[in-house]
């Protein structure tokens, strides 16, 4: 590992750690969950530490208490987390053009909500070892959560476990609220999002659709409609950083 990589994964590492306090009390309440549905502690920490999905996680637990088939938990996984393909393809595209294609598979393992989102969020071209490191200090969080939530949590109250959740609720606020300062076009789509994902929770059919499945739909529409109506021109610096050897590309990912 170059020293580059070193500094972007230590910078993921310390960014990824509000993350990691909300994602512990999040999980918290999803081992709560888990135990209901019959999962021992070691069960949900291996559960978490190998999935980590809020919503899939709990889709899973439920159908796994409901006897489902392989089949079934396999297909309501893929549906409920397909957001994370589009995800995917918007990380690779801030990728050096010389990345191999491990470091990219590494990215594609890091890409959680948040972390996608501390990620996208920086500017220049991204290290893969940045959100690989965001992820190696808050998944192990994750699943350490979903356990003790198994082991312990009859004993604290649901107004306490509820608490919890909402720094992670702040994590977000920090993410988009510096972007929608510096930009009021950045501004403008952050509120029409906020506007449209409460409408689709309440507009007949579209609510009728999974939570992933609303993210995707909505994300592709005002994603779409932000870039024709607001074209961005391609970034200098970005495109003389597809040199292999220009050694700009060196301070823009880790910047």
């Amino acid at each position: 590992m170059s020293s580059t990589d070193k500094a972007g994964f230590a910078q993921g590492m310390r960014d990824g750690i509000p993350i990691a306090m909300g994602y512990f009390a999040v999980a918290f309440s999803l081992g709560i969950t888990a135990r209901d549905c019959g999962f021992s502690p070691l069960q949900g920490f291996v559960a978490s530490i190998t999935t980590y999905a809020s919503a899939g996680q709990y889709i899973g637990f439920t159908l796994y208490a409901a006897r489902a088939t392989i089949i079934q938990l396999i297909i309501m996984t893929i549906i409920t987390n397909a957001r994370y393909v589009l995800m995917g393809f918007a990380l690779n595209q801030r990728l050096p053009e010389n990345t191999s294609m491990g470091r990219r598979l590494i990215t594609g393992l890091a890409i959680t909500d948040e972390i996608f989102g501390i990620t996208i969020a920086r500017p220049g071209l991204t290290n893969p070892y940045y959100p690989f490191g965001a992820w190696v200090c808050a998944v192990p969080f994750w699943a350490l959560g979903t356990a003790l939530g198994i082991s312990l949590g009859s004993i604290l109250p649901a107004r306490i476990v509820s608490a919890l959740s909402v720094a992670l609720f702040g994590m977000f606020l920090a993410v988009i609220i510096p972007a929608s300062r510096k930009d009021r076009i950045v501004a403008l789509t952050v509120a029409v999002s906020f506007a449209a994902s409460y409408a689709a929770i309440h507009a007949p059919y579209i609510r009728e659709l999974s939570s992933g499945n609303r993210t995707i739909l909505l994300t592709v529409v005002i994603s779409a409609a932000a870039a024709v109506l607001f074209p961005v021109a391609a970034e200098k610096g970005n495109a003389d950083n597809t040199s292999k050897d220009a050694p700009i590309q060196e301070v823009d990912y880790v910047s």
